[in-house]
């Protein structure tokens, strides 16, 4: 009985191992197209400022999916009130600056 427990613990910890592995890396960047300037999400700077946390904006903000992100169905004001998306932490008297008066800092034109 023992040796039954000790080998499915074993297989559980592969699994959970494999698992793991099989983990794709998010993208280090994603570019939003936008007429007043594309935006460009740099992944790898918001989970370093988030403490490595992905909880943080997944799956409370944004679902963890490879589909393409719905961003224009709540921008700016509509995304700020809701606190959804970036409004989660874009908004006035958030943890990052707010968008009004801000949008060279996400829109940049080529």
């Amino acid at each position: 009985m023992r040796l039954y427990s000790l080998i499915l613990l074993a297989l559980s910890i592969a699994a959970a191992f494999n698992a793991l592995l099989a983990q794709k890396a998010p993208p280090e960047t994603i570019v939003f197209t936008a007429k007043n300037g594309n935006v460009t999400f740099n992944h790898a700077a918001h989970t370093k400022r988030a403490n490595n946390d992905c909880q943080t904006c997944h799956d409370k903000l944004f679902p963890q999916s490879r589909a393409p992100i719905n961003f224009k169905a709540g921008l700016h004001k509509t995304a700020e009130a809701a606190k959804t998306s970036c409004g989660g932490c874009h908004t006035p008297g958030g943890p990052a600056f707010e968008s009004k008066g801000n949008c060279g800092k996400c829109h940049v034109k080529s």
